[in-house]
């Protein structure tokens, strides 16, 4: 749960990295909370039947729009991608797999343009594999 608040804490970071972890946590957590929220708007009434959103689910969306976007762009800069790479998501039908298939990379093993190894920072600065990150 803790990767979630810290994804929406940074909400409008879109410098640095995000480990896959951290990625994937965020969108676990975030799915199940828009379920959530279908769910009682289904219950309440207030669901939209060609949107599949509700009231509080289209506004809790809303509102995880920007940092769900900056996750993802972090995301990106750790498989040493540029952040302009979220856009192909908006290629139908192949472009949410390309986006998928870049979101489930391991990191990139040293520091790179974007900033150091996460991974490398967590474990107390010896990287995955035992080489030091680039300085």
């Amino acid at each position: 749960m803790h990767w979630y608040l810290d994804g929406l804490k940074q909400y409008a970071v879109f410098s640095g990295r995000a480990r896959r972890k951290e990625y994937w946590f965020y969108q676990l957590f975030n799915t199940l909370f828009v379920g959530a929220l279908v769910v009682v708007d289904a219950m309440t009434g207030t669901m939209k039947g060609k949107a599949g959103l509700g009231m509080l689910s289209g506004l809790f969306v809303l509102a995880t729009l920007l940092p769900s976007l900056a996750v993802l762009i972090r995301r990106l800069h750790d498989t040493n991608r540029s952040g302009w790479w979220c856009l192909v998501g908006a290629i139908p039908l192949v472009g949410p797999i390309i986006i998928f298939a870049f979101t489930c990379m391991d990191s990139e093993p040293s520091a790179n343009e974007y900033g150091p190894n996460p991974k490398a920072v967590m474990s107390g600065g010896m990287a995955v594999g035992g080489a030091y990150p680039a300085r």
